[in-house]
């Protein structure tokens, strides 16, 4: 199965470090292969270097794709993770 959504951040400091190390830990939980993509740059969504070099700012939009059996699992718990700003206030 393969699901693509793009998401829109809403926290204040967009895709900062602590964000992205949040988002590899989502992508580890899961067997789903994910990678993420902004203005047409794909990155692996286990590479935290990979994912700070989108440098999106609050407001942007991010487009992830999760590909496997449990793709569905794995995007639900990002649409969380970003809903919830990354437990940002």
């Amino acid at each position: 199965m393969k699901i693509i959504r793009t998401f829109i951040l809403k926290n204040e400091l967009g895709l900062h470090a602590r964000a992205a190390v949040l988002m590899v830990n989502v992508s580890n939980r899961f067997r789903a292969n994910v990678t993420f993509e902004k203005d047409g740059r794909i990155v692996d969504g286990k590479s935290i270097l990979g994912i700070l070099t989108l440098a999106c700012p609050k407001g942007g939009s991010i487009t992830i794709t999760a590909e496997g059996n449990d793709a569905e699992d794995v995007m639900k718990a990002f649409e969380v993770l970003i809903d919830n700003k990354f437990g940002e206030n």
